[in-house]
Formats: C-alpha cells, structure tokens, sequence
C-alpha cells in the first residue's frame, strides 16, 4: 500500500496531538505545509512527498508524553526540563512504531532523527551529514523557520530576516547545506513567509 493512501490515517493521529498541546498541533500542520514545498522542490516522487507530509504532522507526536509544566512553561526551559523535552524525538518513534503499517518505520526513524545535525552535534543518536534520513533533513530545516518564527512560552518571534540569519549561520552545522539553500530560495515566495 503506497504511503498516499495512509495519509489521512497518520493525519488523524496527529489529533492527539491537538487535544494535548493546540499550539504543537498548529506548528505542526504549518511545518506539513513548509515540507511539502521543499519536498517538491528537490522533486521528491508523489510517495515520498506523502511519506514527508507523514513525518511533518507527527513530528512533534511525541510531546504528548511530555509534561504539561514543560510544554507550557512560561520561562526559558532550564537544563533538567529540555533533557526531558529531548526525549520526544524517541518518544515520536515509538508511538509511530506502534502502530505496525505499512513501512512506518521510515516515517519513525525520520521522526526520531528531525533533530539531528549535520555536523553530528544533534540528538538522539549524534548521526551527521547522509546518515540523517533524507526527509529528517528536510524536516529539521522547516521546523527551524517555523519555531523561530511564531512565539513560544518561553521565546518570542523573530522576524523572517531574523531568523534567516541564524538559520544562513546554521548551515552545514545545523542544516544540509543542499536542502537549506533550495529553502532559502522557495521561503521567499511561500505564503508561510513570516512578516
């Protein structure tokens, strides 16, 4: 069965993210959209395009087993809160495991690496540069934008220009140096643009 068609199934898990934490639910629909762009614009085939939109909107899954003092805290995280936050990248891949359809275990490894850097500095597993799954790559790239840009608990919004400049500074250390600059140029014209 072709990833296209488990689509709305792996949408309508990512509802339990939405009972649990709405502003998660929102980033997440928004990093759907922004990986779908970047997907189709390094030509991703129509499967591979469904399996990223996948990864996109259960990215984040995993907070559901996080804390609602965490989540939500209205301070800067501190050392102990972001080890727990961390830990929902695994989470992620576990609940998605659980599930046993069809191939999930690309969408979970995907999910479980999203945070992984290109220079080997990211967690849970310190993979660096190809050994990130392809569409990990792509997530990590516009879950940045999207977190950077809309407020947080505990961080408030930078502008677009703003946060292009940190991600431009992120990358081939943060970033897959390919993938950020097809970013760079399709952020420009997206209607995801922040203001």
């Amino acid at each position: 069965m072709p990833f296209n068609k488990l689509l709305p199934g792996f949408k309508g898990l990512s509802r339990a993210l939405m009972h649990k934490d709405h502003t998660t639910y929102q980033h997440s629909a928004r990093v759907e959209k922004l990986a779908q762009a970047l997907g189709e614009a390094v030509a991703l085939e129509v499967d591979d395009l469904a399996a990223l939109r996948m990864v996109a909107c259960l990215h984040d899954i995993g907070k559901i087993g996080i804390p609602d003092t965490i989540l939500n805290k209205p301070t800067k995280l501190d050392a102990n809160d972001w080890k727990l936050m961390h830990t929902h990248s695994e989470k992620g891949e576990d609940i998605i495991l659980s599930l046993e359809l069809y191939h999930c275990d690309i969408i979970a490894t995907a999910v479980r690496h999203h945070h992984e850097y290109f220079d080997g500095t990211g967690y849970p597993d310190k993979l660096n540069g190809d050994d990130i799954h392809y569409f990990a790559r792509i997530i990590s790239i516009v879950d940045s934008y999207d977190a950077m840009t809309f407020s947080r608990p505990y961080e408030k919004a930078r502008t677009h220009t703003e946060t292009m400049d940190v991600m431009h500074a992120e990358e081939g250390i943060k970033s897959d140096p390919y993938l950020f600059t097809k970013f760079a140029r399709l952020i420009e014209h997206n209607s995801l643009k922040a203001d």
